[in-house]
C-alpha cells in the first residue's frame, strides 16, 4: 500500500516585518533544508486557525521581528503495511533534514496509484526510513532482489543498515 502524508512544520524565521514575507522565507528555508534529498516533498503555506471563534488566521505568527510559520509538508510513501508505518517513515525522513523544528502528521492517505511507479525509489517501507547513503537503490521492487545481486530478506536487511549507521556516529 502507498500512502500520501501529510506533516506540518512548525518553521522558525528571523528578522521578518510581514507574515507574507516570513512564509516566503519559511517556505524557501524548508527548501534548501530538504534538497537535494527530498526533493520531491511538496511545501505549502499551512492553514491555522482560532481556537475560540475558528477564524482563519495567517500561516505566520509574527513578533518582534520574529515569526513562527506553519507549513505543511506533503510525502508519499510506498510499500507500507499500515498507515501508522507511513506516518512513522515520513516524520523520520523530513526529520532528519528539519533538525529543530517541530513535525506533526496532520492527514495520511491511501494511494494505490499505478502512476507512482517512477517515485518507487524516493521513500519506501523496505528502506525503514533509513537514509542508503545513495550507495543503492531505496526500492528495486518487491521482487526481493537488490541492485547488488543479493537478496533481501525482508526484516534481516531492515535492521542491518540502522546499526552500521549508530556504529558509523558514534
Amino acid at each position: 500500500m502507498n500512502c500520501r502524508v501529510v506533516v506540518e512544520a512548525a518553521v522558525p524565521v528571523y528578522d521578518v516585518e510581514t507574515a507574507d514575507e516570513a512564509v516566503r522565507i519559511a517556505i524557501s528555508k524548508t527548501g534548501e533544508m530538504l534538497n537535494p534529498d527530498l526533493n520531491y516533498v511538496e511545501i505549502n503555506m499551512g492553514e491555522r486557525s482560532c481556537p475560540h471563534c475558528g477564524e482563519e488566521l495567517e500561516p505566520a505568527f509574527l513578533a518582534a521581528d520574529e515569526s513562527l510559520v506553519a507549513l505543511e509538508l506533503e510525502i508519499t510513501v510506498f510499500n507500507v503495511e499500515r498507515e501508522e508505518h507511513a506516518a512513522r517513515i515520513a516524520r523520520k525522513e523530513i526529520g532528519q533534514r528539519l533538525e529543530n523544528i517541530p513535525l506533526e502528521v496532520l492527514e495520511i492517505e491511501q494511494t494505490d496509484d499505478g502512476d507512482d511507479e517512477d517515485e518507487d525509489d524516493n521513500t519506501s517501507a523496505d528502506d525503514t526510513g533509513s537514509e542508503s547513503g545513495g550507495d543503492e537503490s531505496a526500492d528495486e521492487g518487491s521482487s526481493g532482489e537488490r541492485g547488488d545481486g543479493g537478496s533481501t530478506d525482508e526484516r534481516g536487511d531492515d535492521v542491518l543498515p540502522e546499526f552500521e549507521e549508530l556504529i558509523d556516529e558514534s
